[in-house]
């Protein structure tokens, strides 16, 4: 199946896309768990099977394990997903962004060795920098194209005077990725949810793109707003909630907590679609 049917099987019990980013902050982890980094991969499959029918997609972060030398239970941890969720597609958050020979070496570690769906990746290398993604069948890449946090005004809302000063960069990067970048339709696009006007801006320039949206949640994100912003089912918009998912416990109870949370992030964004304009 391609990125998109995945997605469409993993939505249908719960009628809308939501995704969470497994991100296992070291101070945050359950007294019980907190400085063995061993156990990293118990937390997460943790959360994983609390979630499990509730989510289109599952986001693991490579930085969060490889700070503890936990590569070996990120692969354990894509193992399990695989198991106890086969219809669910993984997005693994690297942000890599390299040419050549390197940037190939980056997609056989996240497309074949830990054998995601969708990598994360950062364009502003160029061109070939993403080029590798797209060899492997099916699988592809989600570009960063109009970040979240506070910095991201720094170069994405800068004006290009190569298109007579009228384009930003983000909706540059967006207009690449919906052409000469996406030949094989398997990119998407990052866009935070903490700039509804601007996930708007960038739907209307490419109305056929998935777009990732993080923020909903712990980052302040406004999911109604978000869900406002043209959402279209041709082109899903897929609500992320992190940390306020995957820390939601601090007692033994981490599947029943994290399911609880995912249910009302869930239900407030089903009811924004619902109240979307036609």
């Amino acid at each position: 199946m391609t990125f998109l049917d995945m997605l469409g099987v993993a939505e249908r019990p719960n009628n809308f896309m939501l995704y969470v980013g497994l991100h296992p902050e070291p101070v945050r982890l359950p007294s019980k768990l907190k400085g063995d980094g061993s156990r990293i991969y118990g937390f997460c499959a943790s959360i994983v099977d609390g979630v499990v029918d509730l989510m289109s997609a599952f986001k693991p972060p490579i930085a969060y394990l490889a700070t503890h030398r936990a590569e070996g239970q990120l692969e354990r941890l894509m193992t399990h997903m695989r198991r106890f969720a086969p219809p669910v597609p993984i997005i693994l958050d690297a942000k890599r962004g390299d040419i050549g020979s390197t940037a190939g070496q980056y997609a056989i570690e996240a497309l074949d060795r830990n054998s995601a769906d969708r990598v994360t990746l950062s364009p502003f290398v160029g061109n070939d920098s993403v080029a590798p993604y797209p060899k492997y069948n099916g699988q592809g890449a989600f570009l960063l194209c109009r970040n979240s946090n506070r910095g991201g005004d720094d170069l994405k809302s800068q004006r290009l005077a190569s298109v007579d000063g009228q384009q930003l960069m983000y909706e540059h990067i967006a207009c690449l990725a919906q052409g000469v970048l996406n030949l094989k339709g398997q990119l998407g696009l990052i866009v935070g949810a903490t700039i509804p006007t601007e996930i708007e801006g960038v739907r209307a320039l490419v109305l056929t793109l998935p777009q990732l949206i993080p923020g909903v949640g712990a980052q302040g994100g406004d999911a109604v707003a978000t869900v406002k912003a043209r959402w279209r089912p041709d082109a899903p918009i897929i609500g992320n909630s992190s940390q306020a998912i995957t820390h939601a416990s601090q007692d033994v109870d981490l599947a029943g907590a994290a399911r609880h949370e995912a249910l009302k992030t869930r239900d407030v964004l089903k009811a924004a679609r619902a109240k979307r304009p036609r």
